[in-house]
């Protein structure tokens, strides 16, 4: 990004007051008597009145809900305090998903349907290629659910206890969800082509009182029986106190025959332990900043950190960032791709919140080609759509074009994140891709937070390159990334690339991580020095949180823009920048031949310096010779400078990826500067990672371009 330039202008709201967040703007000017009329002022508003800016995205939802508060938050406590918020007030995820308040009510308990009425369709699920389709209604969802529940109950489940699932996106995992959270309990996922490794890894932690899993999945046009890795994962719990039993859920017409897995139920068995008529229960509602919900760090270089996310935290940010930046109603139909292993399951569900209805995929995105997500968009008159810029770069390089294979007329925005959006795929995007009128909506924040540091809006333009600008309410700053640990941070002028931070709490904050004990003596709460959850955000600057992503932002747009991660930041003879500036380059320059780049940079003990490599994964029937290593440093060197010239370019058989498709790069640094890496459960192809073992002695290999 050049701050001295003024990106490309791709799209601008025809009506921008017409939205969701214009008609809040203009809530909160009557409210407070205040005379807002742009982004920049309500954020700066966000900012500089937090108690009452929250209270007011409170107000708007409309939760069902008991109890008042007398402060929002302590506006005093810094960051790493994890202050609670809204004390006083209890919640039901279950019950806001399957009920609506009435607008005006005078009370915070009523409960209706109206928006989400009984024979309302709330869920279609597809499986994939569109093999097989089911809708499940407003009402067959609440009777599902109050059952399932009421089995859970019957199982002895309560407030506090963990229900895991291993599952497919669809009805019956969103079931379980839904009863799990009516009890008061707390839910976590993983998606079924995770390895047993991988799924131990995050469930030993939690030690569960229940796991539901599929006897079989369906991806890439193969069926998988589960019932093996079913019975490794009952083994690998054997130890977890809590953990009663495993209960299969047939994803085909035909169950699964379980009886050789230890302590395994079926569905229908499990349903019955609540008899032939059960009494559904209350719902459980629990106070807002308590746990509901369990996420996992991508454990790309360790144990995945269980990370802990309050109810009210993630319903307030969620009406946020979908009822006010992305300015969802009830009548929105929603198709986010994703797995139950991402973050991004969350936002595929959260329309239900409004009574719209949501579409949810449970296959590969290519299968039987790559226009299936484009097709039920049309098919379902999707106006919302989630990707990535992997998907993206697919559609690209193969020359297609979303808007001209399908009907896209209803879709009015999509939203992309998961890794860097280069600025070519943002100009594809409406000059080959989408119809002009959907807004792109490159989005950034992840796992951490459940939610973004980064997102849309509809009151300023969509320039080329960035995430448009800051969350509301969220206070994001770049900090000098050439401070040491621990030290307090500098901010860096916009235009300067640095560490991304947040300086003040915002009601998302996890709430802590699981089974990450306080060390003695140490009086300051559940993020004090020594717990995982300090040494994660806090360790980096006091008092602060550092995100890990070396960013900018553009002195004119204020568009945020993504470099890379912090801890992949390149830094050769002091020059530092960040891997996606590379990576622009040779999509643009190189799409013809190169397939996928991988950078990193390799510091080892025995260096005085940083050099950087670059891997490239050709085309089929493509080989990287010298030529075209002198093209591909020329062309780096014109683009960016001669400062970001790798010193090694070689080819690889293969890009480590996790399983939702994010390259890999930490692993490989380490990998390259000398140390040995433990592969984690959550990266697809474990096996990538042997091949760059030997470039930690890149000096002693016979190479194949012996003048790079």
């Amino acid at each position: 990004m050049r701050p001295d330039v003024i990106p490309r202008k791709l799209w601008e709201h025809p009506d921008p007051e017409s939205t969701p967040m214009w008609r809040f703007l203009q809530n909160v000017n009557k409210r407070h008597g205040l005379d807002m009329k742009t982004f920049s002022e309500l954020h700066e508003y966000s900012l500089r009145n937090r108690s009452q800016f929250w209270a007011d995205v409170w107000e708007e939802a409309n939760y069902i809900h008991e109890g008042t508060y007398s402060r929002v938050v302590d506006e005093s406590a810094p960051i790493d305090a994890v202050p609670i918020w809204f004390e006083g007030v209890k919640l039901s995820y279950a019950e806001n998903v399957l009920y609506s308040r009435p607008k005006g009510s005078s009370s915070s308990q009523i409960r209706s349907t109206v928006g989400k009425e009984d024979d309302k369709v709330a869920v279609t699920e597809v499986r994939e290629g569109a093999s097989e389709t089911r809708d499940a209604t407003y009402g067959e969802l609440r009777e599902r659910a109050g059952r399932l529940a009421a089995a859970m109950k019957a199982r002895g489940v309560k407030k506090g206890d963990i229900v895991v699932i291993v599952g497919s996106n669809s009805i019956d995992t969103l079931l379980v969800w839904l009863a799990t959270s009516w009890l008061g309990a707390i839910f976590s996922s993983s998606s079924t082509d995770m390895g047993t490794k991988g799924i131990l890894q995050r469930t030993v932690q939690v030690n569960p009182k229940l796991l539901f899993m599929d006897d079989a999945a369906l991806y890439n046009g193969k069926i998988v029986d589960l019932r093996e890795k079913m019975a490794e994962v009952v083994e690998g719990l054997k130890d977890c106190s809590n953990f009663d039993n495993i209960v299969s859920i047939r994803r085909f017409s035909e169950a699964r025959d379980i009886s050789a897995v230890p302590k395994a139920i079926t569905w229908d068995d499990f349903l019955a332990s609540a008899g032939a008529t059960p009494a559904i229960p209350d719902f459980v509602r629990i106070p807002f900043h308590e746990p509901y919900l369990i996420c996992y760090s991508s454990g790309t270089t360790g144990t995945p950190k269980a990370i802990v996310h309050s109810l009210g935290g993630v319903m307030i940010s969620y009406f946020k960032e979908g009822g006010l930046h992305e300015g969802l109603t009830g009548s929105d139909v929603t198709l986010q791709y994703t797995t139950t292993g991402w973050i991004m399951y969350l936002s595929n569900v959260a329309i239900l919140l409004y009574g719209g209805k949501t579409i949810i995929y449970d296959g590969s995105p290519f299968k039987p080609d790559s226009s299936i997500l484009i097709s039920l968009a049309a098919q379902h008159r999707a106006t919302k759509l989630g990707i990535s810029p992997r998907w993206m770069f697919e559609f690209a390089k193969n020359g297609q074009s979303p808007r001209e294979m399908a009907d896209l007329s209803a879709l009015r925005i999509v939203t992309c994140t998961g890794m860097v959006l280069s600025d070519q795929l943002f100009e594809w995007f409406y000059d080959s891709g989408f119809p002009p009128s959907v807004q792109l909506a490159n989005i950034s924040g992840g796992t951490d937070i459940a939610g973004c540091f980064g997102i849309c809006n509809p009151l300023t333009p969509v320039y080329v390159g960035g995430t448009q600008g800051p969350s509301l309410g969220v206070a994001v700053e770049i900090y000098d990334s050439m401070v040491g640990d621990g030290e307090p941070g500098r901010p860096v002028p916009e235009g300067t690339a640095g560490e991304l931070v947040a300086t003040t709490a915002f009601p998302n904050l996890p709430c802590f991580f699981w089974a990450d004990p306080i060390p003695d003596g140490q009086k300051g709460g559940v993020a004090s020095p020594g717990t995982r959850y300090h040494s994660a955000y806090f360790a980096r600057f006091p008092h602060v949180w550092a995100h890990g992503d070396f960013c900018v932002i553009h002195p004119t747009t204020r568009s945020l823009h993504l470099l890379g991660r912090a801890d992949g930041v390149l830094n050769p003879s002091g020059v530092r920048f960040g891997s996606a500036e590379i990576y622009s380059v040779i999509e643009r320059r190189f799409a013809d031949r190169v397939q996928d780049s991988l950078c990193v940079g390799q510091r080892r003990p025995k260096d005085h310096d940083e050099s950087v490599m670059l891997f490239l994964l050709m085309k089929p029937g493509q080989k990287l010779d010298e030529a075209l290593v002198k093209e591909v440093k020329e062309a780096i060197g014109k683009d960016l400078s001669k400062r970001h010239v790798p010193k090694w370019i070689f080819e690889t058989p293969e890009i480590p990826t996790t399983i939702n498709l994010k390259k890999v790069e930490l692993p490989v640094k380490h990998i390259v500067c000398g140390r040995k890496v433990k592969p984690s459960g959550t990266l697809a192809n474990p096996q990538s990672l042997d091949f760059y073992y030997q470039f930690a002695k890149v000096e002693e290999l016979v190479n194949p371009h012996p003048n790079l």
